[in-house]
């Protein structure tokens, strides 16, 4: 996907959910993230979102903490998530294309700037998902290539790091397949980090498949993974400890 589309999702995932937010109520439970209600989700959001940003508006280098969330409510909680979220497009749809800053993660992107508008793309969308799921009713759909893009990235980003805490003490092979396009990709556990490699493996002992939209969802913990075939116990082992 281009740079540019990334900043068009981001921009309309952040309005999609503050709307859904403001019409959830602050006080909502947020049933895709137990622990949370509305006001945590715009907190949590809201900071990642000016973390993002200075990153890349002061050119980072190396390694900064996330803040803190700030201890606002009401009016003054949801203005300030729409003004993070509005300096946020603004930073990165008025970044140079050669700017050069930290990243966090190893999936294959063209450039430092290219890597914060899709991370913070797909951040952004799978809280909005949270958010509508507050308010209830219909979510919004995630577009099919957006979606096989954001397995990509949590399978040979998120999980290519060292935290990852998907881990077997034999190596075992996970086929991850979307139903609705051609993409697939090979997932290989051992004692270290997953290494996951494009295309179907021809030795999985288990698969997680299903229609992209769904299954992005379902990888990101937030919606059953819609069909898993062979060993259910490494389906298991990937399920539970997959959480980021």
């Amino acid at each position: 996907m281009e740079t540019a589309e990334f900043l068009e999702i981001l921009d309309r995932e952040g309005r999609l959910l503050a709307a859904a937010a403001a019409g959830a109520g602050l006080d909502a439970p947020v049933p895709t993230c137990p622990e949370w209600q509305v006001r945590d989700l715009l907190r949590h959001t809201g900071t990642i979102h000016r973390w993002a940003a200075g990153v890349v508006a002061d050119a980072w280098t190396s390694p900064r903490p996330v803040p803190e969330p700030p201890d606002i409510d009401g009016t003054e909680l949801t203005d300030w998530y729409r003004d993070g979220h509005r300096r946020l497009i603004d930073t990165l749809g008025g970044a140079p294309q050669d700017v050069t800053c930290w990243t966090f993660h190893p999936a294959p992107v063209s450039s430092p700037l290219a890597f914060w508008l899709r991370r913070q793309a797909h951040e952004t969308t799978v809280h909005r998902y949270d958010a509508e799921a507050a308010r209830g009713g219909p979510a919004t759909p995630v577009g099919t290539g957006f979606a096989v893009d954001g397995i990509d990235e949590l399978l040979r980003g998120f999980h290519a790091r060292t935290r990852s805490r998907v881990r077997s003490e034999h190596p075992r092979v996970l086929g991850v397949r979307t139903v609705d396009t051609d993409a697939a990709w090979t997932v290989r556990l051992s004692e270290g980090p997953p290494v996951t490699e494009l295309g179907a493996p021809h030795d999985a002992r288990a698969e997680l498949a299903g229609p992209a939209d769904q299954l992005y969802l379902a990888l990101w913990n937030r919606v059953p993974v819609p069909k898993v075939v062979g060993d259910p116990e490494l389906a298991d082992l990937w399920l539970t400890n997959s959480g980021i």
